[in-house]
């Protein structure tokens, strides 16, 4: 059960890190999302061994259209959640995609806990960046997180578990 559990992790976990770059080519290239997926799933996936040897397919396409469907609610939030004077436009374009990304599940993978997604989308941003940019995702998805699913936080502290 639990080697289940971590497999379905690290398949998850590779599923977000293709869909982050697929949004960044996407952005780069005006590329249409079907197109991407296709060449995601069937070029990449099992080809790539040090990025993508077991990646969720389905979590994959399901964050890409996802983001898509509902970038300019996804856009807006982000928005209202960066610093004052900051938009989500200022941003380096993979910092782009990793916060687009994070924000849909949030919005629409309530299947998913807040903090998993949160998490998750920390651990791949520190594949990209070494710096500031990792908390930066962290704060924005973390605000976003109580915002949107205040329950799951609040349920913790009557809990009395850790919220960390």
């Amino acid at each position: 059960m639990v080697e289940a559990r971590q497999g379905q992790r690290q398949s998850r976990y590779e599923a977000r890190l293709a869909a982050v770059q697929a949004l960044y080519q996407m952005e780069l290239s005006a590329c249409d999302v079907v197109d991407v997926i296709e060449e995601f799933v069937t070029h990449r996936f099992g080809h790539e061994a040090a990025h993508y040897r077991n990646p969720d397919p389905e979590h994959f396409r399901n964050v890409l259209r996802g983001v898509v469907a509902h970038q300019g609610e996804i856009d807006k939030a982000v928005d209202r959640c960066l610093a004052t004077g900051w938009t989500l436009g200022r941003l380096d374009s993979t910092l782009r995609a990793l916060l687009r990304a994070g924000t849909y599940e949030l919005f629409h993978r309530a299947d998913i806990p807040a903090r998993v997604i949160i998490n998750e989308y920390v651990e791949v941003a520190h594949a990209f960046f070494d710096d500031a940019e990792p908390s930066l995702v962290n704060g924005v998805l973390d605000r976003l997180a109580h915002e949107l699913r205040g329950q799951e936080f609040s349920a913790d502290e009557k809990e009395g578990n850790d919220p960390a």
